[in-house]
């Protein structure tokens, strides 16, 4: 087998096997991340989630989610500013538990405020993305994102 095709089923067996916990309350922005990731060709299973409080729930097995198991891998694509925990509340809570700490964390935000970029990172976010206001400029940002979620390798979470 050439080398590769060895790297494209590598590729696809990593990407295929993430799942991507999106974290957004917007649902318009929801919908519009989903659709351009599905248009580059992200087949991933995506479960989106509308507030900070059930991304917690959701990622420490509690409430509503506590008879579930984490999927792993897994790469959380995550909102600030949301309803009952903000997303730097998410992000420490996952970045200062040893369950979590592993798990990507890409901010996708609005915001490109230097000192909330600054404390997104030192809280422990892996990459932030200010997502355009503009819809073509969104669009190919997410674009974009879905190629570098190709090539990125996840932690298995073990």
């Amino acid at each position: 087998m050439p080398d590769e095709w060895l790297y494209e089923e590598k590729r696809m067996n990593n990407l295929c096997s993430v799942t991507i916990l999106l974290v957004e309350d917007d649902k318009g922005h929801a919908r519009l991340i989903e659709k351009n990731l599905r248009r580059v060709g992200i087949h991933n299973p995506i479960i989106h989630l509308d507030d900070g409080q059930k991304a917690v729930d959701f990622l420490f097995c509690r409430a509503e989610y506590k008879d579930k198991a984490l999927p792993t891998p897994l790469i959380v694509l995550l909102d600030l500013n949301m309803p009952i925990l903000d997303g730097y509340q998410v992000i420490k809570q996952m970045k200062t538990n040893p369950l979590t700490h592993r798990i990507p964390v890409i901010v996708l935000t609005t915001t490109g405020n230097a000192g909330e970029v600054q404390l997104c990172y030192e809280l422990g976010c892996n990459v932030f993305i200010k997502k355009p206001v503009e819809y073509h400029e969104f669009c190919e940002a997410i674009r974009k994102l879905g190629m570098f979620l190709e090539i990125v390798v996840i932690p298995n979470g073990e």
